[in-house]
């Protein structure tokens, strides 16, 4: 059958009764693209929330099998577009469809507010394919991306060091749920993070609260964090050990006093304490500081995802 006489079916997300099936889609992927965004961690978690700025649909084919499913996140400023499609699937095909779907409610967007928006998709720099598909659609690589980082955890840790009057504890979870979202606006300069999405990471079936680690400053206030985790059922399915030290930061007012590293150095002693071989993390390519403390605790760059964005127009 020719590409131009397939025939999909596109239908909204059913909380109650999709959950598992876009999670069994991500399972299903080849072993060497499991951790790729949006990783099983990674969905579950956005899943979980119930933010109004994530809109879902599915894509089924004419028994009703899902073959593939695009979220797409309204940021005030730009919109970012996920698609995830079943391997044997006409992926360029689909993919055209999902981003007519996100194109058409971006334009919506674009015509509420009375000015262009731009509609954003990640790809892994290795995947060439994705890379020709999209920039065949219109879309451009724009500055930025994200950089993955790794080190083994049989190499040595060095023991964490504090400013004096600053300790290292877990975070109390959902009682300083208010106070971890102002320290994360603070730090990056943004207000995409919000309580319900603090509330989503401690429901996540990864979550682990004594891995969830905060510093906190003499006068008894948040002065940074660092999230670590490791997913039990990612690591059944890739054959790896894997954990993470992501995301971290700091207060301003706390910046380069050693405290993302002591995090770090904490994280990874207590991931090497459950059995974990290899840690990772990520972090944008221009946060120069967080590169430079990442591989001064033994980080070393893996990988890169790359940025790719299209204006839409209410035009």
């Amino acid at each position: 059958m020719s590409s131009s006489n397939l025939s999909f079916l596109q239908k909204p997300y059913s909380r109650g009764l999709d959950f598992s099936r876009l999670i069994d889609l991500v399972k299903a992927r080849p072993k060497q693209r499991l951790t790729d965004f949006p990783s099983i961690p990674d969905l579950q978690e956005m899943l979980i929330s119930e933010d109004p700025r994530l809109n879902i649909r599915l894509w089924e084919d004419t028994r009703e099998k899902l073959i593939g499913f695009t979220l797409l996140e309204d940021y005030k400023t730009w919109a970012f577009l996920v698609m995830e499609v079943a391997s044997a699937s006409p992926a360029r095909v689909i993919e055209q469809q999902m981003i007519d779907w996100g194109e058409e409610i971006v334009r919506n967007t674009s015509r509420e507010r009375h000015s262009p928006f731009p509609m954003e998709v990640h790809v892994n720099a290795d995947n060439r394919e994705q890379i020709a598909s999209l920039e065949s659609l219109g879309f451009e690589r724009v500055p930025g991306g994200v950089l993955s980082l790794s080190r083994s955890l049989a190499e040595p840790i060095p023991d964490p060091g504090l400013p004096p009057g600053f300790v290292i504890r877990p975070s109390a979870g959902e009682q300083e749920a208010e106070e971890w979202v102002r320290l994360h606006r603070l730090a990056w300069g943004t207000e995409n993070m919000t309580v319900a999405a603090r509330r989503s990471m401690l429901q996540t079936p990864f979550y682990d609260p004594s891995l969830d680690l905060v510093a906190v400053a003499p006068d008894g206030s948040l002065a940074a964090y660092c999230v670590c985790w490791f997913s039990a059922e990612e690591n059944s399915l890739t054959g790896r050990k894997n954990g993470y030290t992501d995301p971290i930061a700091t207060h301003p007012a706390y910046q380069r006093r050693g405290l993302a590293t002591a995090l770090i150095l904490t994280g990874l002693q207590l991931l090497k304490a459950r059995g974990l071989e290899t840690a990772r993390m990520g972090t944008a390519r221009e946060n120069l500081g967080m590169l430079h403390t990442a591989e001064g605790a033994g980080f070393r760059i893996e990988s890169e995802t790359l940025w790719y964005s299209k204006t839409i127009s209410a035009a």
